[in-house]
């Protein structure tokens, strides 16, 4: 069964009238909490048809460059998916990448200029440890090596003697230059969109609500979704605040859509939600001030500030060596309805979702019982986190 799961309540108005309504009835605290949470994977590969052919990308270096965002790895069972320049360790070159925890082999990494100057140097395997006994799991390979400021592509090969190979796709190496400003002040990253999802209502309820509080930018990955929350997609990606990725899990592997190994039969689990998750922080971390890891059916919500952003300008400053906050997640039960029916609007009969207007109720804490969190990355310098009890 569906559960509608929301946050907060936020206090003076805003521009929208309806939207009003939708803050000053939906009655919850948010419990911030300042904790270590690190998002990772596993799983293994599945013989799949191979995803259409897209067209040459622009690429200027002739570098044969990667044209989606999951890449096999040549005479392995591993997969490539986006690299970045971690000028947290000296400059080297970080691949988030799907490794195949029972098949493991040497990797090196083949890093070259835009005038093709190649260099293959050793790897660090870092496989996380979230894989849920999935065979395959994220990882990280890092690669060491000189001269990696001037690197523009990079591919992980099994080849120790590795060069330029035209019949293999290299990544193009982002997070080059460390940005002084951010291009977005909030970041909301929703992982793995499959199946035949068609939610619309809930999600566009979401968006806007999200708008009011003052997220700029949306990130969604997605395999696959229903014919109507399709066309929203593309509505809220030509307004400009959604960036969908596509992420063709499904091509490679046989995914889970759980992460209980025992019920949740497939090679990874949920459609890879832990790699997109870890990409989605690497990929804004010099474009967005303050990133939130998030579901679709998930609002996160202050009570005592008017948007995220001024929530954060004050809990930042009060913590300054604390990297990432922790939100507790409580239920909104659909089962449970607004008493006088104000939000059961004509207009939305025939659309299809849930409207989470009418469900105002949330469940009562369990203080025993584990709730899990969501997590507000902070891209400032900083210490390991620490844990702030409410």
């Amino acid at each position: 069964m569906e559960q509608i799961r929301t946050k907060g309540r936020m206090e003076k108005g805003k521009k929208v009238l309806l939207l009003l309504f939708i803050i000053s009835i939906i009655g919850m605290l948010v419990f911030m909490h300042m904790d270590g949470h690190t998002y990772y994977v596993q799983a293994h590969p599945t013989k799949r048809a191979p995803p259409p052919i897209k067209p040459p990308s622009k690429n200027k270096s002739k570098i044969p460059e990667a044209s989606y965002s999951i890449t096999p790895i040549k005479d392995s069972n591993h997969f490539m998916v986006s690299a970045f320049i971690d000028h947290r360790l000296d400059g080297v070159i970080r691949v988030i990448s799907i490794v195949n925890r029972s098949s493991l082999q040497p990797l090196y990494c083949s890093y070259c200029s835009t005038e093709q100057v190649c260099k293959t140097v050793d790897t660090d395997v870092q496989i996380h440890s979230d894989h849920f006994s999935y065979t395959y799991g994220a990882s990280d390979v890092i690669c060491k090596g000189e001269h990696m400021q001037n690197a523009t592509h990079v591919l992980i090969t099994t080849d120790k003697e590795g060069s330029v190979d035209h019949k293999m796709e290299y990544l193009p190496i982002k997070n080059k230059v460390v940005n002084e400003t951010f291009k977005f002040n909030f970041t909301i990253c929703i992982s793995n969109l499959f199946g035949d999802y068609n939610n619309v209502l809930q999600f566009a309820q979401t968006m806007e609500m999200y708008k009011l509080l003052g997220v700029q930018h949306v990130v969604v990955y997605k395999t696959s979704c229903g014919p109507d929350l399709e066309k929203l997609l593309k509505h809220y990606e030509t307004e400009g605040i959604l960036e969908i990725i596509s992420w063709p899990i499904d091509q490679f592997l046989n995914p889970a859509r759980g992460w209980n190994i025992k019920r949740h039969k497939g090679d990874i689990q949920y459609f890879g939600q832990l790699i997109t998750l870890n990409e989605c922080i690497y990929r804004n971390m010099y474009q967005s001030k303050y990133i939130l890891l998030n579901d679709i059916d998930e609002i996160i919500m202050p009570y005592k500030h008017t948007n995220l952003p001024s929530l954060m300008e004050d809990l930042q400053p009060a913590h300054p060596n604390i990297g990432v906050f922790l939100i507790e997640n409580h239920i909104f039960p659909k089962t449970q309805f607004e008493e006088s029916g104000k939000f059961k609007r004509a207009e939305w009969k025939n659309i299809p979702g849930i409207n989470i207007m009418k469900h105002i109720y949330r469940e009562p804490p369990q203080k025993k019982n584990y709730n899990p969190t969501k997590m507000i990355s902070t891209q400032e310098k900083c210490s390991k986190p620490q844990y702030i009890p409410r």
